[in-house]
Formats: C-alpha cells, sequence, structure tokens
C-alpha cells in the first residue's frame, strides 16, 4: 500500500474510489458468467459423482495398476503446484523488487495460487485409493520421506498464500462494508466479519504493511521449496527419466513459466469480460510478455540439460526411455508440447507485435496446455521402464491409457479450480481499489 496520511489527502482519495469503484466493484454475471459458471458446475459435478463411484469401486475404475501406480492425478497434482507458485511471482518478488505496475494482477495472481495449491491437496488424495488412511501419514509419517515433507510445503504454503490473499484485501472489504448497501444481506455480512473492523488508520496501515511484507518474503523460500520438495518425489528414486538432479531447478523454472502465463490469460479474460481495459492495458501485457520470454528462456535451458546429457550418453534403461519419448509412443505428445507450448511462445512474444493482448492469450493458452501434457510425460513414460522386466502379463498392463472416468475427475478438479477463481470474482473485486487510488494519487502528486 501506498503511504499517504489518510486525514490530509482523504478527499481527494474519495474522488478517485467514486470513479474506480464503478469499474472495480464486483457486478453480477451476465449470460456469458452464468453459461460458464454452469459449464464448470456441471463438469465438478461429474468429476466428484465419479470420484464417489472410485472410493465405492476402488481404483479399478482406473487404468492405474501396479506397474503404473501414477497417472493422470499425479499428473495433474504437479501441475496444480506448478501453476500455484504465480502468486509469489507477482505478489511477492515483484512487490519487494519495487515494480509498482504490478499491482493489478496482485490479486488475480493471489486466488490463482491459492485455489491451485487447494486442488492440488485434493488431486493427491483422489489418488489415494484409501483416503480415509491419510490420517497414517500424520501419525507414522517417515521425516526421511518426501511425500511427508510434501505434505508438510503443501499445508504451509496454503496458509501463507491465504494470508497474502486476504491482508491486503482488508482494505477494500471494509470499503465495501461502508459502502455497498443495496446487496443481500449475507454478502454485506460477509464484508463485515471480513472487514475486521478496519478504520483506515494510520496505525492499521503500520500493521497490516508489516504483516503484508513479511508474508511476501517468507512465501517466496516456501514457493521454492513446494516444487523443490515435488521434484524429490521423483529424484529420489533411481527410475529413468526421473533420477536427475536438475530436477529441482527445472520444476521451479517450469512452475515460474506456467504461473506467468496462467496470470496472463486471466487478465485477458478480465480486460475482455469485465470492461478493464484501462487497468490491464497493452504496458500490462507487454511487460509480462518481456516476463514470460525471460521464464521460458530460463526453462527452456533446464529443458535442454534434461534431455540433451542422457540423450548423449543414451546408457541403457535410459536410452529406451527417451527413445521412446522422442521417436515412440509419446513422440507426437513430446514434440507438440516442446513446439506449441515452449519454443513458439518464445519466437512470437520476442516481437513487440507478438505482446499484444490477443497474441499474448493465445501464447499463454499454449504455454499452460502445453505445461499440463508436459507433466503428463514425466509422470507416466518413465513407468513403462522399470529395471526389472515386465514378464508374463496381459498387454494392457505394460501401457497405461486413462479411462474416461479419470479424466472425469480430473476435468472436474480443474473445473472446481475454476468456479473457485469465477465465484470470488463475483464476490471480491479482482482489482486492489484502495491500492489502485492511493497509487494514481501518488502518482499525480508527483506530477
Amino acid at each position: 500500500m501506498i503511504e499517504l496520511p489518510p486525514t490530509k489527502y482523504q478527499p481527494k482519495i474519495e474522488e478517485k474510489l467514486k470513479v474506480l469503484s464503478t469499474d472495480l466493484l464486483p457486478k453480477p454475471f451476465g449470460l456469458f458468467g452464468k453459461i460458464w459458471v454452469a459449464v464448470n458446475l456441471i463438469v465438478a459435478l461429474a468429476g466428484l459423482y465419479f470420484y464417489i463411484e472410485q472410493l465405492r469401486e476402488g481404483l479399478i475404475i482406473t487404468a492405474l495398476r501396479d506397474y503404473t501406480p501414477w497417472g493422470i492425478y499425479i499428473s495433474n497434482f504437479v501441475f496444480f503446484v506448478a501453476i500455484s507458485l504465480v502468486g509469489s511471482l507477482i505478489s511477492a518478488i515483484l512487490k519487494l523488487t519495487g515494480a509498482s505496475w504490478r499491482t493489478p494482477m496482485t490479486r488475480i495472481s493471489e486466488i490463482i495460487a491459492v485455489s491451485a495449491i487447494l486442488f492440488a491437496a485434493v488431486t493427491i488424495t483422489i489418488d489415494m485409493g484409501r483416503p480415509d488412511r491419510f490420517i497414517n501419514l500424520l501419525l507414522h509419517g517417515r521425516m526421511q520421506s518426501p511425500i511427508t515433507w510434501d505434505v508438510i510445503v503443501i499445508a504451509t504454503y496454503l496458509i501463507v498464500s491465504i494470508i497474502l490473499l486476504y491482508a491486503p484485501m482488508i482494505p477494500d472489504l471494509a470499503y465495501m462494508r461502508d459502502r455497498f448497501k443495496n446487496i443481500p444481506g449475507w454478502q454485506h455480512k460477509i464484508y463485515k466479519i471480513l472487514a475486521i473492523n478496519w478504520r483506515n488508520t494510520d496505525e492499521q496501515k503500520q500493521i497490516l504493511n508489516r504483516v503484508i511484507k513479511i508474508m511476501a518474503i517468507m512465501i517466496i523460500p516456501i514457493a521454492f521449496g513446494i516444487h523443490t520438495v515435488t521434484s524429490w518425489l521423483f529424484a529420489s528414486t533411481l527410475r529413468p527419466g526421473w533420477d536427475s538432479t536438475n530436477f529441482g531447478p527445472y520444476f521451479v523454472s517450469g512452475a515460474f513459466m506456467v504461473g506467468a502465463a496462467g496470470v496472463i490469460t486471466a487478465m485477458y479474460v478480465f480486460r475482455k469480460f469485465q470492461n478493464m481495459k484501462g487497468y490491464f492495458t497493452d504496458t500490462h501485457f507487454d511487460k509480462m510478455g518481456r516476463l514470460l520470454v525471460l521464464l521460458s528462456l530460463i526453462y527452456f535451458y533446464f529443458n535442454l540439460n534434461e534431455y540433451f546429457i542422457p540423450a548423449y550418453k543414451l546408457k541403457g534403461v535410459e536410452a529406451e526411455h527417451l527413445i521412446e519419448l522422442v521417436v515412440g509412443r509419446y513422440a507426437i505428445l513430446f514434440w507438440t508440447t516442446q513446439i506449441l507450448g515452449m519454443i513458439l511462445p518464445i519466437i512470437v512474444l520476442l516481437f513487440k507485435k507478438g505482446r499484444k493482448p490477443l497474441p499474448m492469450f493465445i501464447m499463454s493458452l499454449l504455454v499452460i496446455v502445453g505445461a499440463w501434457f508436459k507433466r503428463f510425460l514425466i509422470v507416466v513414460p518413465t513407468l513403462n521402464h522399470p529395471y526389472i522386466p515386465i514378464q508374463r502379463v496381459p498387454e494392457d498392463w505394460l501401457h497405461y491409457t486413462p479411462t474416461l472416468k479419470e479424466w472425469i475427475i480430473t476435468g472436474g478438479t480443474l473445473a472446481g479450480a475454476l468456479l473457485i477463481i469465477t465465484l470470488f470474482v463475483r464476490l471480491f473485486p479482482i482489482v486492489p481499489i484502495l491500492e489502485t487510488a492511493e497509487e494514481e494519487l501518488a502518482k499525480e502528486m508527483e506530477n
């Protein structure tokens, strides 16, 4: 928040707030918004229905077997963890580096982070054949296990992300509590409870700024830790394709890339359908495009390391794994994710015309879709190449093809995450109102 004495500048801030409120206060959904909610709700409920069937029948309704115990559930989990890092990228790193242009995107990044990490936890629960036995991990978990570390770091990251989402919202919640009168009583009660008696005093501002700064500093190592620990779930094994010391930075760099793409996609949607062109400007897209190119180049470097050295040596089972990826069963998917999900966006976004809103939106969608299937390629093909040969089993046991029910359950988690973001936008301003007003006033005072 900008430090402006409320008594002296309050009248000017009030003028700014009147203008900003018209654009930024949450509004009822139109026809498109209602259709969007309905579609996501149907998909989420369908996923819930088949998950209940999975609880009743067991994992036999999936294609997961002894030889391929991890499939699209774990791929989806890794994807959710990856995209959740956007909260630390925008809210924390850019905040601490003094990038003031980040303000309109902070709340977007924070709600994406919270919904993603929440459904990462949901997804890992779905993957458990007996989720009721999760308590055993808490009671009898071994601290030597990366799975135990992952549970700890996910829970910590979720708590800190919720605080980092909620704390900067308090002034806006108080503003809506005081000015938003023509709304249902339950909605006004939510604002009143969440505003926790905020009166916009100097003392309250100082405390809030201190809390936000502490959380912004805390979340950076936690964010790096969550995806590093997730990568260790794979790297701590001897499996070909996973047995790599490169996995930590490889996962983190890829996570920042897809997280930035997620924010760009959301920016375009709000600019297009919430009439926010004045807040998500071409300048914001240009800066985010430059950031996405930088993150993509870093990821490209680690990607090159991950495949080039093993391909140069081509030893044993590692060679079989790489051949299957590059020219075998997964070749089409592999080259599609590499070219459309990484190389093409880098080339397009290097040019200024490519950093306009529509091209940015298209490239970001390619990055997101490519990132999901990239996680699939990290998880599944490796399991087809164990060190102990697979012998005397049915042919379909040798290869993993997700069942329709698996896809619907996975789609349900993605729809659930989108529903959380959508309902958040319906109840709360997606662009910080008071912070934007104070920043605009501060710029006018400088000029």
